[in-house]
Formats: C-alpha cells, structure tokens, sequence
C-alpha cells in the first residue's frame, strides 16, 4: 500500500512540474532581440534611410533629412538637424550632451503624448559628459557607445535625433532589450 502511495506521489509529480514550468510569461534574450529589430524597423519605415553615410560627411541637414545607418549591424541611425561647428572632438575630450529619449517600444511618430526622460528640458538638471571613444569611465559608458557615434562626424553644438538600439545603449539597460529614439544636442567643454 505505501509502496502503491510513493508510486502515485511520483506519477503526480511528474505530471505537475513540467506543467508549472512551462507557464513562463518571460520571453528569451533572442525573443526580446526580435521584437526589438521589429520596433526600430517599424519606426525607420516611417522616415526616409540611407544606407551609407556620405564619404564628404556632408549630411542632409533638417527635421526631413533622412537617418543614417551609422554601423554595420544597424544598431544607431542619426538624423542630423544641425551639423554644429567645423570644430570637431578628438579621441579623450570630454563633451557635454543635453538629451531627451524616448522608448520606441510605446513611442507614436506625431503624437503628443510621447513622455521623454532626460535632461534638455529642464535646465537645472546638471548637463552629462562623456571623454569621446574612452570606456575606461563610467561617464563614458553610462549612456552607451551609441550617443558617441554621431561626434566622429559633426562638430560640437551638433544637434541630432538618434536610434540607438539596446546593444549599444546604456550599459544598465542593455539586458532589458529596449531601443531608444533620442534627441541629443552637443556641447564643447569650457574647463
């Protein structure tokens, strides 16, 4: 009777734990990556791309201008509004950025319902830096490797909309797969 008992428990068992584990509502890594690739898809539909940035960097300039593919793997894409000056950054200087992002997952092209988070709004938040193409500090990766992209090609004051996807977003973010449409002006250091 026991033996008939401890058969059953088991018998039971086997049956309840792969029906309590397979109820997970999580999606995996490559599953967020996809929805992630379809989000920033969606959006770029929306606007004009090219594929190729310019050889002379002389992008088109303007809320119409079209977004730039900026890497290989399609992981940034600039609009440029303003170019800035002809006085470009070098490797270690320290640039000051003031931005607004908004997330793409619930982000309506036209809407005005769109809510940003950042520091161009308000001017009594401290404006943020990075040292250009140096992740050896954490001001540098803080907000990812994508908001540097854009000062390999135009001058400070540059102002820019910028998709930049989770990969190369900010390093505290990256593992929630969320790609952000920012709106990021840029600004030379006076010390």
């Amino acid at each position: 009777m026991k033996l008939r008992n401890i058969f059953m428990a088991i018998i039971a068992m086997a049956a309840i734990i792969p029906a309590v584990t397979s109820c997970s509502d999580s999606k995996s890594y490559a599953e967020l990556l996809t929805d992630e690739n379809h989000t920033v898809n969606h959006f770029l539909s929306l606007h004009r791309v090219v594929t190729e940035i310019p050889d002379d960097n002389k992008f088109e300039i303007g809320p119409d201008a079209p977004y730039y593919k900026m890497d290989s793997d399609g992981n940034v894409y600039m609009q440029v509004l303003d170019a800035g000056t002809d006085e470009k950054p070098e490797t270690n200087d320290r640039v000051y950025f003031r931005y607004l992002r908004y997330n793409l997952f619930s982000y309506e092209v036209g809407s005005d319902t769109n809510t940003p988070s950042g520091n161009a709004d308000n001017m009594s938040y401290t404006p943020v830096f990075f040292l250009l193409d140096n992740v050896t500090i954490q001001q540098s990766t803080q907000y990812g490797t994508g908001i540097q992209v854009p000062m390999h090609y135009l001058g400070y004051n540059a102002k820019v909309n910028l998709v930049v996807k989770s990969q190369v977003g900010a390093t505290s973010e990256i593992a929630d797969v969320i790609p952000y449409l920012y709106t990021i002006s840029y600004f030379k250091s006076q010390i």
